[in-house]
């Protein structure tokens, strides 16, 4: 299973910002592999939820691991059968065993966007 997860530019925090933060962590649960990739939104103008919600995507996540998720990314999530739930504190290496140990929730509840508005 991967797991993606918006990184601060620290590469350790979990990004507030899941639109606009600078790195994606990619975790393999399986073999282990853990992968940053540059968020191809962290810069957009406008739209960045739904763009960065797309690399995800791409990247093959079947887990993203965020604080918070906008309405518009949250549909890209559901159409690919992403599962999204709520980080617990900011470290992600402790995220992502909460989540190996069934410790995180669902996220349920998605904000309206920012709509270019950091």
């Amino acid at each position: 299973m991967i797991i993606a997860i918006p990184m601060d530019e620290n590469k350790k925090d979990i990004c507030v910002s899941f639109g606009r933060c600078p790195f994606f962590l990619f975790s393999d649960s399986e073999s282990g592999k853990k992968e940053f990739k540059v968020n191809p939104a962290a810069e957009a103008t406008g739209g960045a939820g739904v763009t960065a919600a797309q690399a995800v995507v791409d990247g093959g996540a079947d887990v993203l691991i965020t604080v918070r998720c906008g309405e518009n990314a949250a549909e890209v999530f559901k159409a690919a059968n992403v599962k999204i739930y709520k980080s617990e504190g900011s470290d992600a290496e402790e995220n992502l065993q909460a989540f190996a140990d069934g410790k995180l929730s669902e996220l349920t509840h998605f904000h309206a966007g920012f709509q270019g508005i950091s």
